[in-house]
């Protein structure tokens, strides 16, 4: 499958990588390519500039947000979910519509330092306006709710014995993300929430789940549901 990651940060790394792996045509796409390999700096959290990243997985393709949009009859947004609705106009509606567009981001404000807030909340969610700047995309929520390093290897934590999560408005797509979170990375167990207002749950998790890496000490862990 030919798949287009709008991002270049970790995230969009890990997926890119697992998915390469796999043999799918994988494109990432950045505003400037140039500049993105040109930068030497380490990210804030101390990784090292995507050059390197690039060089170690030469099978990645690296072009702009439209042609990363254009290359995928999948498209996953993995950018920083304040910047992202922004980034995905950039990649251009006519390259999203009618395409699978799974969000993975955060509406992250780290504007305050740490702990983030949300920059949208409650009666909202990033997947809901990405939904509603892109009307004919088929969006679905999923995968945010874990570290990078979980999202491809759920069985990481707990032998792979616990959660994750869709949210969108169409269940066809909702059913192929389900099959390819399988497929792909090896997810067991995923729970379709419903419509995608649902993702505001999922979205909310996340100050939870910073407060929990704090006292864990790690991003390796999930929540798992019983009844």
């Amino acid at each position: 499958m030919r798949i287009g990651i709008i991002g270049t940060g970790v995230v969009a790394q890990t997926l890119a990588a697992k998915l390469s792996e796999q043999r799918q045509s994988v494109m990432i796409g950045t505003r400037n390519a140039d500049q993105t390999l040109d930068r030497n700096a380490s990210d804030v959290y101390g990784n090292p500039p995507f050059r390197v990243w690039h060089q170690q997985h030469p099978g990645v393709e690296l072009g702009t947000f439209a042609q990363a949009a254009a290359h995928g009859e999948l498209v996953i947004n993995a950018t920083a979910g304040a910047a992202s609705v922004d980034a995905l106009r950039l990649a251009g509606a006519e390259h999203l519509n009618g395409k699978v567009l799974v969000d993975v981001a955060n509406p992250l404000d780290f504007s305050h330092g740490m702990p983030p807030s949300l920059v949208v909340c409650n009666t909202d969610s990033l997947a809901e306006q990405i939904q509603r700047a892109f009307p004919q995309a088929r969006v679905v929520k999923t995968l945010n709710t874990v570290t990078a390093a979980v999202m491809v290897n759920p069985g990481a934590v707990a032998e792979g014995d616990h959660h994750l999560f869709v949210s969108g408005n169409d269940p066809e797509a909702k059913a192929q993300v389900m099959r390819l979170l399988g497929e792909w990375f090896g997810w067991r167990h995923v729970i379709d929430l419903g419509d995608i207002t649902t993702a505001r749950g999922v979205e909310m998790f996340l100050p939870l789940w910073v407060r929990l890496f704090g006292p864990l000490q790690t991003p390796m862990f999930n929540i798992k549901i019983v009844k």
